[in-house]
């Protein structure tokens, strides 16, 4: 594989390997509904800094979610949703969880080389491997790293099973990588959609993808045989809670095999961020939208008790449940989540890894 990129007119400091990015590329009709509203937006600066981890694979025993492993090729994500329970990470790098997340990014350029490695361990075990746990896999600045599509290229060369999570329709220019995995039971695809309506898109998640063009996603991958799921995460009550009929509806109309739903989570300082979106966005529901996450977490913004915290409690988070089972019986998919059932017989370690490094 070529060396990875910059974006477009990036510059590189040798010294710092840090590479200073002109705004964020975005999908045009995505800037145009945009500046149609609101007039044409600031810019953005971002920068890319290399990080060389020594290993690549996270483990973790979460009871919350179906896997114990995933990858994350970036840190930070440019998609900028300011509901991410991710921005707390940055804090690890002596940054705010506010704009230097969304804008201060850093790329593992070694990370197919490491799994390639990690895989050829005498004693790895194969279990699905999950990207998209904790940044977008399919960022904008991966159309010029290309750091995603080089791990999958190692995933596919060595059989290996994989689920994505992404909110952007990026993910179906690796289809000539994801459909043969497909056709073995080796790969799945979850895409995030969280409203449909531009105005509340736009602020939820500024720089990702258009729900319109994520829908469209979805029926590419199911046409191409890629098993692809539809999650309305998170759920936000009072704003976009009105749109689960919706969502369920349209996930089956472009050929979606499930969907599931999360209500918000408000971690550490993503609570005062969101908060501050509410009162910039939504002033006059403000205190009823804080009202309701809090009866959903026991009074508090968040709850991080593992069974509690994807699901909520109280009265609300029975409704919401209700709901979305109502939702699902009428568009025709099943009242639970179909279990993925990837394949890991396949599974057979790659060429050489033990010399990749060196």
């Amino acid at each position: 594989m070529a060396n990875p990129r910059p974006h477009r007119g990036a510059t590189l400091n040798s010294q710092s390997a840090r590479f200073n990015l002109p705004q964020a590329e975005e999908d045009d009709d995505w800037r145009d509904a945009r500046t149609l509203i609101d007039g044409a937006p600031p810019p953005v600066r971002t920068t890319v800094t290399v990080e060389h981890p020594r290993t690549i694979i996270s483990r973790n025993q979460s009871p919350d979610v179906p896997f114990d492993r995933s990858i994350n090729a970036y840190r930070g994500c440019e998609h900028g949703c300011i509901y991410c329970f991710a921005r707390p990470s940055h804090a690890y790098h002596d940054l705010s969880p506010g704009l230097d997340f969304e804008t201060k990014l850093f790329a593992k350029p070694d990370a197919a080389a490491l799994l390639r490695a990690e895989l050829g361990k005498p004693g790895y075990a194969c279990a699905p491997i999950a990207m998209g746990t904790n940044t977008d896999p399919y960022q904008p600045i991966e159309r010029e790293w290309r750091i995603t599509r080089s791990l999958i290229e190692v995933l596919a060369e060595c059989d290996h099973p994989l689920v994505i999570t992404t909110k952007s329709d990026r993910v179906v220019r690796d289809l000539d990588l994801l459909g043969p995995m497909a056709a073995k039971g080796l790969v799945a695809v979850a895409m995030s959609v969280t409203s449909l309506d531009p105005r509340v898109a736009m602020t939820l998640e500024p720089r990702a993808t258009t729900p319109e063009r994520r829908l469209a996603a979805v029926r590419t991958l199911s046409d191409a045989g890629v098993p692809t799921y539809v999650n309305m995460a998170p759920v936000i009550p009072a704003i976009t809670d009105s749109e689960v009929e919706t969502i369920v509806a349209r996930a089956a109309a472009a050929g979606a095999l499930g969907v599931s739903y999360i209500p918000v989570r408000l971690p550490w300082e993503v609570a005062p961020l969101f908060r501050a979106w509410l009162d910039e966005h939504y002033p006059d529901r403000a205190g009823k939208v804080m009202a309701i996450v809090q009866s959903l977490r026991g009074g508090k913004d968040n709850d991080p008790r593992f069974g509690m915290r994807m699901k909520g409690q109280g009265p609300w988070a029975e409704l919401l449940r209700s709901r979305f089972r109502i939702a699902r019986g009428k568009a025709g998919f099943p009242d639970r989540r179909r279990s993925l059932d990837l394949r890991c017989d396949l599974f057979r370690k790659p060429a050489g890894a033990q010399g990749e490094l060196f």
